[in-house]
Parts: structure tokens; sequence; C-alpha cells
């Protein structure tokens, strides 16, 4: 606990681009709660090449990703934003870390072998050993609350478990993480399956809505959006396509289902869609002006990146020093 609030950790991997699920599930909820904890939010570059990335590329995705989090609105005074590969402490944190967590516990972690069956051709041992990296990240800011979402949940027990573990062994060492529960984000479907999460990392570029989707392109894959034969603005299961759009226009514009519903009633599919596309816009309009702001002024983002990654390293390197001394290496001379 810093400063008598509790502390916050999360992150995103810069690959891909960020979705109007990613904006509207996590990142709009990590706005509105500057005030209230701790936060540290990493751009996590060293979890992205556990599947090979070009390097010019991940480097602009972390820094449009790092950009993104300011645009958003998190105000980088308030919120610790930096890059995992600038803090070292993760890296050593992991290898230690390595050495509490039992092949087996590895070996039930169904990402994992989500992803090696995507990646049949580079199973590596850094895909393997990912969640004791993810343990590190949240474990070397004593951080007691962490949002997740459903694939994440394993990876937060393990977390909890290597930590108990090592505080059997050393005493009261690291904060037992707790899964963070604020107000729920919106979990956001892709338009063109709503029975799945949108997603980044879809094949198909009309499944998702990205955040820097201009206007045009956003209203047209509204449009295009999986639906169904009844013709009814109804917030039903029956319908998930249209449930997922009621929950995109609730989202966006602070309504609730009842009030979506009562509005279009009678109105066709059409004019709904088109009035989804225009509440995203409406949303994602001065975020993308915000961006564009920022990315014109280099000096201001590089101010933040060096001074957010000395504020993660001075309270990493707490924890870390304290871990390093508990396993027996020997102290450094300064």
């Amino acid at each position: 606990m810093l400063d008598g609030k509790k502390t916050l950790f999360s992150g995103m991997q810069a690959t891909g681009n960020l979705t109007l699920g990613n904006y509207l599930g996590a990142l709009k909820n990590w706005v509105g709660i500057a005030d209230e904890y701790q936060t540290f939010y990493s751009v996590v570059d060293m979890h992205s090449i556990t599947v090979r990335q070009d390097p010019a590329e991940l480097r602009k995705r972390a820094r449009t990703l790092l950009t993104l989090y300011i645009a958003a609105g998190l105000d980088p005074e308030k919120n610790c934003i930096y890059y995992q590969s600038h803090v070292s402490g993760h890296a050593e944190l992991a290898w230690i870390l390595n050495c509490f967590t039992y092949m087996g516990e590895l070996n039930r972690m169904t990402q994992f072998k989500d992803k090696a069956a995507k990646h049949a051709d580079n199973i590596n041992a850094g895909l393997f050993t990912y969640p004791v990296l993810m343990a590190a990240d949240i474990l070397l800011y004593q951080a007691d609350v962490v949002p997740v979402g459903i694939d994440q949940k394993q990876h937060l027990e393990i977390t909890r478990d290597i930590a108990m573990r090592f505080n059997s062994v050393y005493g009261d060492v690291f904060t037992i993480p707790e899964v963070y529960i604020g107000k729920s984000g919106a979990k956001i479907m892709s338009l063109q399956d709503p029975l799945k999460k949108m997603s980044k990392s879809d094949e198909n570029p009309n499944s998702s809505i990205y955040l820097m989707d201009d206007p045009d392109t956003i209203i047209r894959k509204c449009k295009r959006a999986v639906t169904d034969s009844e013709a009814v603005v109804r917030y039903s299961e029956e319908q998930p396509g249209i449930k997922n759009l009621i929950d995109i226009y609730c989202s966006c514009l602070d309504k609730t289902p009842a009030e979506t519903e009562r509005e279009f009633d009678g109105k066709g599919y059409g004019e709904f869609k088109t009035a989804v596309g225009e509440a995203v816009v409406s949303v994602l309009k001065p975020l993308q002006d915000r961006f564009a702001d920022l990315t014109k002024n280099k000096d201001y983002l590089d101010g933040v990146i060096k001074t957010n990654a000395e504020k993660a390293a001075y309270f990493s390197n707490k924890t870390l020093r304290k871990v390093q001394k508990k396993v027996g290496f020997p102290e450094r001379i300064r």
C-alpha cells in the first residue's frame, strides 16, 4: 500500500490494434480510478515476444499503445504508465519466481495450450513460463488488486499460489493480490460472431472496431454487424447480435438496455445500427484527436516515458532488493 492507497496493476500487450472492446471493457474504467488507487499501467512488451514480432513494428505499436493510454484520459502524473522492458526488475524477479513455480502448475495453463496450438512452429520456453513473468509484473509492485478478464483469471490464481509459497518460506514478503472488483466493464463481442469476444487478433477486420477507425469505417462496420431476422431491438440472449449492439450503444452513451429498447421501439435494425455507429464515433473522436495531438509532441511523450520508467523502477526495486536478500544473493556495494 502506497501513500495510504491500495495498489492496482494492469497492462496490455503491444501487439495488434486496440479495439472498442479493449476501451469499453478496460481502458475506460482505468481512467476512473486514478484517485482511488496507486496505479501502475504497463505496456507489456516483454510478453509480446513469446510470438515472433517485427522489431520496428513492435517499437511502433508499443509507443502507440502508451500514447493511447494517455489519449484515453490516463494522467501520467497520477498513473505510472511505462514500458515493461524499461524496468529490469520484471525479468529479474521472474527468474527468481521461476524457481518457486512447479512444472505441473504451468502445464495446467489453458492459455499456453491455446497459444501453442496457434503457433506450433514456435512453442518456446517463454510461452510456457509466461504466467511467471505475469506474476512478477504484479508482485513487483505489491499490487493489492488486479483487474482481470476470464481468460487471465487462471494467471492471477497461480500468481497468488507463487506468492503464498514464497511467503511460507521467507515470511511476509509479497502482498497477495485480489481480483479487482469495480464498475464492471462492458464485454463487447465480435460484430461478425457475437458469441465470441471482440479481439484485436481477429483475422476478419469487420469483426472489430479499432480505436483509430475513421467515422465512415465505424458506421460501415456497425451496419454490417450480424443480427437476426426478428427485426426487433430487444436485449435478449436469443438475439446475441442485437444484444451486443445494445451493449455498445449503452456503454458509449451511458444508457440502460431498457432505455435503448424504448428509444428504438418500432424502429428497424438499419436505423439502430446507424445510431450505434454514430454513438461509437462520438466516443472515439475525442480520443483520436487527443492521440493526434500527442503524437506531434515527441518531447512530451519522451519525458513521460523517461519519468515513469524511473518511477516504476524506484517502486519495483524496493520489492526486488528485499526478495534478493531473502533468497541469499550478495548485497550490492554502493
